[in-house]
């Protein structure tokens, strides 16, 4: 049986490009310091959680971490981009 892939999955279901979804995948291993969770496990949350659209990569490492999924230090949130116009 063909089986999909973590980031097909991913792809699939926030209808983005299976590069997009490699991407948002590896932002979120990369939100944790050291200990990286594997993408099976990434994916399985999200399915659980019932998530529809495309969160940042940020907000689910801290929801996983925040619900004792993957325990492992975060490192810091991502800056905020800001618009010139708004500064």
């Amino acid at each position: 049986m063909d089986t999909l892939r973590p980031f097909q999955r991913i792809a699939s279901k926030f209808q983005i490009s299976e590069e997009s979804a490699k991407y948002f995948l590896g932002r979120v291993q990369k939100s944790f310091k050291k200990e990286k969770p594997p993408h099976l496990l990434i994916l399985d949350f999200i399915e659980a959680q019932g998530i529809d659209y495309q969160p940042e990569p940020y907000d689910i490492a801290a929801l996983m971490h925040e619900n004792g999924i993957w325990v492992y230090a975060l490192n810091a949130p991502p800056p905020l981009l800001v618009d010139d116009e708004e500064v």
